[in-house]
């Protein structure tokens, strides 16, 4: 069972069907009907369209999940709506079905972005389990085929703050990652312009544990549609250092080495005690630098907040990453309240937007080479006032 399509998306598949034989001439014979159907929902909302032609821009402008300040994260309308407001490269997590398919999600956990938990023919499905050392109770990817997984549809995870997001709950399903290439590479036709992909692997050591690797058949499924070497538009990002390594062996794709907090998983395990700490250092990017060709560190990292919250002053990050040979592109950017630094909020509503764009100004004084936003619209309409 689906929930009712709310009256925009409606709008959008009566402009589609209108637009079928524009869609046709622009996009290949085997195009899914629900990439065409992403596409043009996107266009029936394009909020503030900006394109960019030519090769990698700078900074680079990644779309956090799609456009996911707009529109529920990691659906196809989330992806293309990024695209048509001119983001440079869209960012889809991977995850493992249980017959080896790469979905896009954020979590292997479908509870907090789908409408699993509605649905009671998925009810035994729910189960607890220990997923990088956390013991999580919900609905798994890996415990669902494709076929199941495409009868749930995206719900809005932070709807207190996004209720217009919200609003959209049960229109779209979880798209393959064959689909998400599919889109760019037919908005790539209509837009003009060159569009890449920014795949962040989720919990590999997970999937390898349980027979459902991701490396080879990412970097197969990859290869197949093109993207095989440094010039492709794609990079491969993730927060363990292992499975970087691996793919570092199957793809001349450019790598990120992610960093968050304590230790990457897959270091904890084999208890090696290496830690984001220690990769941050000189020396430490120096070390990541053997195998990837950027880091995506929190923002913190870059410019950590005071003790108030405020936004306080650049480290030499930037600068020991770049003399490694390191690309920058911190994560994650979001306009509203209740992800800004204290002093850049424009009132104590967690959902209503502050000055975003003092934060970014800040961070691309300091030296970052792109980022990761929420609201791509944002990070391009800078670009090119700057320019």
């Amino acid at each position: 069972m689906s929930r009712s399509i709310p009256s925009p998306l409606r709008r959008g598949l009566l402009a589609f069907a209108l637009c079928l034989p524009l869609l046709a001439q622009a996009a290949p014979d085997d195009v899914s009907p629900a990439v065409r159907e992403a596409i043009d929902w996107a266009k029936d909302h394009p909020r503030d369209r900006h394109a960019r032609p030519g090769q990698e821009p700078s900074p680079l402008v990644v779309a956090h999940r799609g456009a996911s300040g707009y529109v529920p994260e990691h659906t196809l309308a989330s992806y293309a709506l990024a695209i048509l407001q001119g983001a440079d490269y869209v960012e889809p997590d991977v995850v493992m079905t249980r017959d080896g398919q790469l979905v896009a999600r954020h979590d292997n956990e479908l509870g907090l972005t789908t409408d699993v938990s509605s649905r009671p023919e998925f009810a035994d499905r729910q189960r607890t389990q220990e997923v990088d050392g956390v013991a999580l109770t919900g609905w798994f990817s890996e415990d669902f085929t494709l076929a199941e997984i495409k009868r749930l549809r995206a719900i809005e995870r932070i709807p207190d703050i996004r209720p217009g997001n919200a609003r959209l709950d049960g229109a779209f399903e979880m798209p393959t990652l064959q689909e998400i290439i599919d889109l760019v590479k037919t908005l790539q036709v209509s837009e003009g312009r060159r569009i890449g992909l920014y795949i962040e692997t989720k919990h590999p050591t997970h999937f390898q544990q349980l027979g459902l690797a991701v490396e080879r058949p990412l970097a197969e499924l990859l290869k197949r549609n093109g993207y095989a070497s440094r010039r492709a538009p794609a990079y491969i990002q993730s927060f363990e250092v292992d499975n970087l390594k691996t793919l570092d062996r199957l793809t001349e794709l450019r790598l990120v080495q992610l960093y968050g907090s304590g230790q990457p998983y897959d270091q904890q395990r084999r208890g090696t005690g290496l830690t984001y700490a220690q990769m941050a250092s000189a020396e430490g990017l120096k070390a990541v630098a053997q195998y990837a060709d950027g880091v995506g560190p929190d923002k913190s990292y870059v410019i950590p907040r005071d003790a108030n919250g405020n936004l306080g002053s650049p480290t030499d990050f930037v600068v020991n990453a770049h003399a490694a040979g390191l690309k920058v592109h911190p994560y994650t950017f979001r306009a509203e309240n209740a992800f800004l630094p204290a002093n850049l909020r424009s009132s104590d509503a967690p959902h209503e937007r502050g000055d975003i764009e003092a934060e970014i100004r800040a961070f691309l004084d300091a030296g970052i080479d792109g980022l990761f936003i929420d609201q791509p619209d944002i990070a391009v309409r800078l670009r090119e006032d700057a320019e």
